[in-house]
């Protein structure tokens, strides 16, 4: 895996650099002359480096966005512009970096658990207690887990849940929020529509 790290922040990208490098991962941040040959599998981007030019020149490249607390319409906007594989917070811990790393190196999306609560927060759709309007806690968190980009059998072993059950939860999320795909819920999710659908 070999990842350009483009951020517009230069003491993160360092450290991002560093932090990955010192834990395998082959990286490049942007400037500094690559190795010849290099083609990255992922691009660390945020909204300032990510550019349409940039995914142009590393097409079969992965990105994820490094949401530098960005507003919501925003975030949307970007999604909806760029073909984006994962939001990540500037303050993901490492093993959900390398997680997020290897999730969209697999094809799947990575939203962190963050990103999602600041979405439902910033439209209203978390109500004063903390919960999402019409959406039970247990299913906030299958939520959250299917915007990590992990299987109904994945979140059944994190919940300690049958497999079904997860089934059952999300079908019943799929209900409340009239769609019938995980990857429109990942939307709806990101927009924080779902105290107004459910």
């Amino acid at each position: 895996m070999t990842i350009l790290i483009h951020l517009a922040n230069q003491l993160m990208a360092e450290a991002i650099y560093q932090l990955l490098s010192t834990n395998g991962y082959d990286g490049v941040v942007c400037g500094r002359p690559p190795a010849t040959g290099f083609t990255p599998s992922i691009l660390l981007v945020d909204t300032t480096t990510l550019s349409q030019s940039l995914l142009a020149q590393y097409p079969d490249a992965k990105v994820l966005l490094i949401d530098t607390g960005m507003e919501t319409e925003k975030l949307c906007a970007t999604l909806r512009s760029y073909r984006i594989h994962g939001v990540l917070s500037p303050r993901t811990e490492l093993q959900l970096l390398k997680k997020a790393l290897k999730t969209v190196t697999e094809g799947e999306v990575w939203i962190d658990n963050e990103s999602v609560k600041a979405s439902f927060r910033d439209t209203g759709a978390i109500s004063r207690p903390g919960k999402i309007n019409g959406i039970t806690t247990r299913e906030q968190e299958i939520i959250a887990y299917i915007c990590r980009g992990l299987s109904n059998k994945e979140i059944a072993r994190r919940l300690t849940l049958s497999e079904h059950t997860v089934k059952s939860h999300l079908n019943r999320i799929f209900s409340k929020c009239h769609i019938k795909s995980r990857s429109k819920l990942i939307t709806l999710a990101m927009k924080g529509p779902l105290a107004r659908s459910a």
